[in-house]
């Protein structure tokens, strides 16, 4: 994998995990969290999908407003 693609991932990992800590979502909340807007999936699919960083846009942003993020500083 080309080092600059690495780095985004990372980028996008470091900026869904800086939100579920500063809100104190743990995994297993994010998984409740989640299967309340109808999003369903298990707390070991979703710990291996944010430590990859190997997501789709739509996962980020289901998590997003699972946790009620309305607002996502990308600088």
């Amino acid at each position: 994998m080309p080092v600059r693609e690495k780095e985004w991932e990372d980028r996008v990992k470091g900026m869904l995990k800086g939100e579920l800590k500063r809100r104190g979502v743990t995994y297993a909340d994010l998984v409740g969290k989640l299967a309340d807007i109808g999003v369903h999936d298990s707390e070991p699919n979703i710990r291996n999908k944010i430590s990859r960083g190997k997501f789709t846009a739509v996962f980020l942003i289901q998590c997003l407003q699972a946790i009620g993020c309305r607002n996502l500083n990308v600088e």
